[in-house]
């Protein structure tokens, strides 16, 4: 054998061996993966490409880290790997795993923000969440929209916070522009501090237009408001719940916000009320009510009249005390609060 067909005979060695060591990796890059049930595995922030790698082997998404790790570098050098919760199929190859790391197509979860909870109580729900990160300021109160939102892991708070303040900022806009031209309401802001307080006052859906016309109607009439919801705000603020029944002293203490010692509306929202509150707040029906009091059911017994209105406190009254039964197997709302003398009658009839 001459040199020169040995070194031709050496090459040609190297190029069948480097062909097949490349046929076998590609074939280990692309072949079924090793999982056998569908599997959630989350990615955590700052993570390099061999953490993902030794994570995604220990939970069996793939057979070897090193694999994972040299075929990101020579057949995904331009992917970028991205932190995250990701879904990973039964048998997906290493390829198929880099590419849905390189997506960003995390996993989503739902988060639902119900409605007449104040900023501060929206806060604390979202602290409670351990999805999310991050410790936000308290938005200004009315300026963030109740219902469910997608979150990822890792998100912050301040996000979540921001997607609600912009959904309600267009929600508000939209439902402001189609507001019934009557409605004794000068800006955006005052709508949403009335849906507030309609928000507050019932926690039936149908209830809330009528509640909503109530109110315009005395606010068109220059009667005081004097909801009891106005009345735990002034005190508590954004805590929420005063945690005791209304007293005749709470009534009587003039707070910015107490609607029987203010005329008017007061000088903000006290929760942050939901699309239908705020719908009901703009374009209320057409009624004569001017009060109602809580009817034993959960709801309430509308009236136009004074004298009409007394009747229904005095049904409620004798529910109250156990003289007759509610009209319905629910337990009876929530206790109301009689007055002093000198208080006028209430829109709610306490």
């Amino acid at each position: 054998m001459t040199i020169g067909s040995g070194i031709f005979t050496f090459l040609l060695f190297v190029f069948v061996g480097v062909g097949l060591a490349g046929w076998y990796g590609q074939r280990a890059f692309t072949e079924p993966g090793p999982l056998t049930t569908e599997k959630v595995v989350n990615i955590p922030r700052g993570a390099g490409v061999r953490d993902m790698a030794e994570i995604l082997e220990r939970e069996g998404v793939v057979q070897s880290w090193v694999l994972f790790v040299a075929g990101q570098k020579i057949a995904r050098p331009d992917a970028s790997l991205k932190a995250g919760e990701y879904v990973f199929k039964p048998g997906q190859s290493v390829a198929s795993v880099i590419d849905t790391i390189a997506s960003g197509k995390v996993v989503l979860h739902q988060v639902t923000i119900p409605e007449g909870l104040t900023s501060q109580q929206v806060v604390k729900r979202l602290m409670d969440n351990d999805l999310l990160t991050g410790t936000p300021a308290v938005p200004q109160e009315g300026t963030l929209l109740p219902e469910t939102y997608r979150i990822h892991r890792g998100m912050t708070r301040d996000a979540v916070l921001q997607e609600m303040a912009d959904a309600q900022k267009k929600l508000l806009a939209t439902i402001w522009a189609k507001r019934a031209p009557d409605v004794p309401l000068k800006s955006p802001q005052e709508l949403v501090t009335l849906a507030s307080i309609v928000e507050k006052e019932t926690g039936q859906a149908d209830e809330r237009p009528k509640v909503a016309a109530v109110f315009v109607n005395r606010l068109t009439k220059k009667m005081r408001l004097q909801s009891d919801p106005t009345i735990i705000y002034g005190i508590v603020g954004g805590r929420g719940s005063l945690g005791r029944p209304i007293s005749r002293t709470d009534i009587a203490t003039a707070t910015a916000y107490n609607t029987y010692a203010i005329d008017g509306l007061p000088p903000g929202p006290i929760c942050n009320p939901g699309k239908d509150a705020l719908m009901a707040a703009a374009n209320p029906p057409k009624t004569k009510d001017l009060f109602f009091v809580a009817d034993g059911t959960g709801g309430h017994a509308f009236a136009e009249t004074l004298a009409d209105h007394n009747k229904n406190v005095a049904r409620w009254r004798a529910i109250e005390q156990g003289a007759a039964p509610a009209q319905s197997g629910q337990p009876p709302a929530a206790p109301a609060v009689t007055p002093p003398a000198a208080t006028p009658p209430a829109a709610s009839g306490r």
